[in-house]
């Protein structure tokens, strides 16, 4: 047992159970296997969490609020709004064909085998895109505004679309084990735009 735990433990079991959902899913890794790598005891897990799926809810509730500050860091660069716009893009590129797992979409690992296992955990997907949907649509209103983005179409569904695009690359990236997919979907991201192959 670790002779120096973590003050957050509940974040601790969080933290070390998600690049163990990344590589193997949400189904194939056991709540024991989860509490050794933490090193906490067994019994203390329902001290901080009522079932694993209020866990697995918790699973992505984290994801999201780490995913977010990263994305409002991207989004909050100098430069036009479509300049950070397309630094988020590029950094989703890179993010999905590096060697670090950590860093990989928890939405493409868990979203099609646990939105029908679990409510709870549909219900986190579907509030953390829509807020990450959200945030791209401000970026493009912005970007609209500024000059560096045509001003149509509407901000709001471009930025579904663009998602859309992108989480279904990222499956197949996964699927080809090849970048190739990621590529055309920056390609396809900068036509939606208006933007040349070099902006």
């Amino acid at each position: 047992m670790n002779p120096h735990p973590p003050t957050d433990v509940r974040q601790h079991i969080l933290d070390v159970a998600r690049p163990l959902l990344l590589d193997r899913g949400y189904t194939a890794v056991g709540l024991a296997e989860i509490l050794a790598a933490a090193q906490v005891p067994k019994g203390s897990f329902y001290h901080y969490f009522g079932s694993k799926d209020a866990f697995g809810q918790a699973v992505l509730e984290s994801y999201f609020t780490e995913y977010l500050a990263h994305m409002d860091v991207l989004l909050s660069q100098p430069g036009t709004a479509a300049q950070r716009l397309m630094a988020y893009f590029m950094d989703w590129l890179e993010s999905q064909t590096g060697d670090s797992a950590q860093s990989r979409c928890l939405v493409v690992k868990l979203g099609a085998e646990v939105c029908d296992l679990s409510e709870s955990m549909r219900w986190a997907l579907e509030q953390g895109t829509r807020t990450i949907t959200g945030r791209l649509a401000r970026c493009i209103a912005d970007g609209q505004a500024d000059g560096s983005l045509p001003a149509a179409p509407e901000a709001p569904a471009l930025a579904v679309s663009l998602y859309q695009t992108w989480l279904g690359a990222s499956l197949l990236a996964k699927i080809t084990r090849d970048r190739a997919p990621l590529a055309t979907a920056l390609a396809c991201t900068r036509q939606a735009l208006g933007l040349s192959s070099g902006a």
